[in-house]
Parts: structure tokens; sequence; C-alpha cells
């Protein structure tokens, strides 16, 4: 960013201490300094020119004009307009930004001169009065933070409340708001009516600062979220060994809004993942566990998402090891709490207060501050080892020990280990023997929905099952559309082939 440039008027000798002194204290600074340069006409090397020429062309260079008046008025021109005069005029016709400060409240003992260019001034905006260079420094400091707040250049409100820089309400896509408002009124009863236009629920969930998308509203509901926020995309992998090492078998970098990151990178784990399954002999639902509870997954996502540090260059990391889960995601612990008390009943402290209400409304998330002890619980109930938290250089870093589940509880209905690893092989890299076997096991009857298919397998994000599960098995040869002329038509189904049916029956006479 290029400096804003200050243009410190008068050259009064009555005034040197004081235009010195703060020159010194904003190249000093260590903000202000990251933001403005200073020039003072005294500071300028000798040159062939006109001094009156000199000083006005600074003063059309430069961003803002500060001028300092004091009690003398200087050399007069033929015109009787004396140098600070002429500056200030010409900050006014170039449109600059301008910041007055005069020295002393008693205006009887200045220049007349002086007295008319006060006048002038207040006549146009707001002047600051001050008596020593201490007060000089203190009034400037807080008009140029005010001014760096105007123009978003830093922030004091929360991160998610603040407008997006350069974003607009034509960068969101509305229809994603109008369906959110369905899902929000089926999952908690929001107040608003179903046709309650879509610049209104963003102004109820507090997205608009001056009528311009907040960082939360871009996050959920932009187009395209990182063309603005880059860092905010969610990053996979997947290793077959304990650490990290390349080359990663599996990598996907998931962009879109903080919704659609959820749902493809937690798709993304339940696809590498163990899966067992039964078959209908217990009802009309396959009976099916992952190693990890899908809700333990998600639940490490949805916080890694929800509470991250946005203003941090770090992405969210997902990495699936053999024997472990781990989320990454920049960020610090909330004021009031340590990592022992996240693991008791504590109130909710969310970093990103307007992401979070969303996620809420849409049964992402509570809003208890039960996540981590739900996910504790959970673990215990699979047989697995607590989840493990801790804070590493201001990455939150949350590990899932992988354990294969063993069924004995003669309560608990049978299910057996899915296809072997060869039929992966005869399948596709792409496609797990887990998944495989769960797909085949779908279809093995009435030939099922896309949608019907996804939920047997915890799935929401349609493009990551169609990618990384659907197409390859088509591909493969496992199943087959009912319509296949029609590959998208509304009333596609898909059911077992023969080679599907003999590889599941293989797997079913083990």
């Amino acid at each position: 960013m290029e400096p804003i440039r200050i243009f410190i008027s008068s050259v009064q000798k009555e005034l040197a201490e004081e235009r010195a002194a703060l020159r010194d204290y904003l190249q000093g600074d260590a903000l202000l300094r990251r933001f403005f340069e200073v020039f003072l006409f005294e500071d300028m090397p000798a040159a062939d020119r006109r001094a009156d020429a000199c000083y006005l062309e600074e003063v059309e260079r430069s961003d803002i004009y500060m001028g300092i008046f004091g009690s003398e008025y200087g050399w007069q021109d033929a015109d009787s307009l004396s140098p600070t005069h002429r500056e200030f005029r010409k900050a006014t016709e170039f449109g600059k930004t301008r910041l007055v400060f005069i020295k002393g409240n008693d205006d009887s003992q200045r220049h007349p001169r002086m007295q008319a260019l006060i006048a002038e001034a207040g006549a146009g905006l707001i002047r600051r009065r001050v008596n020593s260079a201490e007060e000089l420094i203190a009034a400037v400091y807080a008009s140029l933070i005010k001014l760096l707040e105007e123009r978003e250049l830093i922030r004091f409100t929360p991160f998610d409340a603040t407008a997006c820089r350069n974003a607009t309400l034509e960068d969101l896509d509305l229809d994603r708001v109008s369906r959110f408002l369905g899902l929000a009124r089926r999952g908690r009863s929001f107040p608003l009516a179903e046709n309650t236009p879509p610049e209104e629920v963003l102004a109820h969930l507090n997205l608009l600062d001056k009528g311009r998308p907040t960082h939360a509203a871009v996050l959920l509901f932009a187009r395209k979220p990182q063309r603005f926020l880059i860092s905010s995309e969610v990053r996979c992998a997947h290793f077959h060994g304990f650490e990290v090492e390349k080359p990663i078998p599996s990598y996907q970098v998931y962009k879109g809004t903080a919704f659609e990151l959820i749902e493809q990178a937690k798709d993304f784990v339940l696809s590498k993942i163990d899966l067992w399954t039964g078959d209908r002999s217990q009802g009309a639902q396959v009976p099916t566990a992952y190693e990890i509870p899908q809700e333990v997954v998600a639940e490490a996502i949805v916080n890694a998402v929800c509470h991250r540090d946005y203003t941090s260059n770090a992405s969210v990391q997902v990495m699936l090891f053999k024997d472990r889960l781990e989320v990454w995601n920049p960020g610090h612990m909330p004021p009031g709490l340590t990592l022992e008390k996240l693991r008791k009943p504590h109130h909710s402290v969310p970093a990103n207060p307007l992401i979070a209400e969303p996620l809420y409304l849409t049964k992402y998330i509570e809003r208890m501050g039960t996540g981590i002890r739900d996910m504790i619980q959970r673990c215990r109930d699979a047989g697995l080892p607590e989840p493990e938290i801790h804070l590493d250089s201001g990455v939150w870093v949350t590990t899932i020990r992988r354990k294969t589940p063993q069924v004995t509880d003669q309560d608990t209905p049978q299910v057996t280990p899915q296809v072997a690893g060869e039929v992966t092989a005869q399948v596709t890299a792409q496609v797990t023997a887990q998944v495989t076997a769960q797909v085949a096991t779908c279809c093995k009857g009435q030939p099922q929905s896309a949608k019907a298919i996804m939920s047997a397998l915890g799935m929401k994000h349609w493009k990551t099952f169609q990618t990384n599960y659907l197409l390859p098995l088509i591909d493969a040869g496992v199943i087959e559309r009912t319509i296949p002329d029609k590959p998208t038509s509304r009333l596609q189904k898909y059911r077992l082939t023969d080679k599907g049916r003999k590889m599941l029956e293989k797997q079913q006479s083990r």
C-alpha cells in the first residue's frame, strides 16, 4: 500500500517546536509510520525553484493537509495572503482531507489576518484547539486513528462484523441466502417468513455494515469467498503412514462458503476411513458404523471453520494418518477459558459470532459450549481414546485417534467388514473398498436415487459424492444408471450390475 502523505502547513517561527515534535512522533510511532509519511517545507533541500510554487505543488501531491495555526500570520504576498493561507485554500480547491489545529484559546491576541483564516477554516470543518506540543500530538494521533478506521485500514470491531473491502451485494449469491432461510426455519424456527427478501435476511443477521457485506456475509454466502479471503480455504490430505510424507496419496484444496467447506472436508474424511455395514435383516435401514463417528468428524471440522482466526494467512488443514485424524486451524484461546475448562461445562465463546449464528440456525453447531464434551463422549461410546486438543504457536490442533471398533454385544446388530482390499484395486484408487460395498449394499435390491445413497453414507455434498463415489463406481461397472441416456434426469436411479453383484456375494460369503 502506498503511504498516506501528510503536508504539515505553516512556516511560522512560533510553531517550529510543535512542527518538529509532531514530525518526529509520526515518523517514530510504530503504527502510524506504517501508514503515513510527513512533508515539512523546511526539510526540503535547496533548489532552484520558487518557494511558493514548491509548497503548493506539495499540497497537491499530498493526501492530507494538516494546518497548525498560531498567533502570527506570516509573510504576505501581493494579494495579502500568507503561505499558510495559500496552502489551506489549495487543499480546499483539490478536495484534500483537512485537519486544522489551533494553538491557544485567546483569539484576540492573534493577527487579524490569522483570525480571518481561522474563521474561514471554521466555516467548513471542525477545528481542534491545543495549548502545547504534547496536546497537539495527542490530538493528531486521535484524528489519524479515526481516519484509518474510516478508510478501513485498521478496525476495532470484530473481524466478522467488519465490512469486507471491495465486496458488494452483487458478490453474494442471494439464492444461497434464500435456501439458508428455508433451512433455518425448519431447523430452529427462524422467525422470518419464507418469502423475506435476501437483503432483509442479511440485515436481520447483522451481516451488513452500512449496506455492505461483512466478512461473515462473504464467508457464508459469497459466490467466491476466496476471492476476498484467500486463506479461508480448507486443505485436506490423506497419508498411508504415520507422518507427513511425499508424495501425498490424496490431497484436496476445497474452496467455497463455510457451509460447503464443512461438507466437503467431512466427506473427504468419511471417504477415507473404514466403514462397516450389515444387511437389512435388522430392519429396512442398513446398519452402518464409521470407525470414527460421523458426528465427531463433523464437530472437529465445524469448530475449525467456525472458530478459526480469519486474519491469519494460514488455512484450516485436515490430515488423516494411519493412526489418527488431525484438524489444524489458526486461533487463540477464548478469554476466560483454558484447555481444561473446555472439557467441562462452560459458556460458549465463539471467535466469530456472526458466522456461528447461521451455523447454529442450520444445526451445524449448538451454542451451549457442549461441542468438545460431545466429541469426548461419542469417542468413548465408539471405543476410541478421548480427542486430544492443544495449542501450538497460535494453531489449534485437534487429534482423534483411529481404532477399529470390535462389535461383541449380542444386542448390537451384527456388521461385517466391507469388501477386501483387492476389490478396491478392481474398482479405482479413488473409492475405498468400504465405500464400494456400502454403495453396492444400498443398490442390491430396488434401484436407489443418489439422495438415498448419500443418506446411507451420511453425506451431504453432492459434488464430492459424484466425483469421489458415484462416477468411479459407474466407470468400474459396479453400478449403472436406470436411465443411461439421460444422466441428469430427476428420475435417475442406480442399480447393481452383475459385476457388482458378484463382488458383493463374494464379500458376504466370507
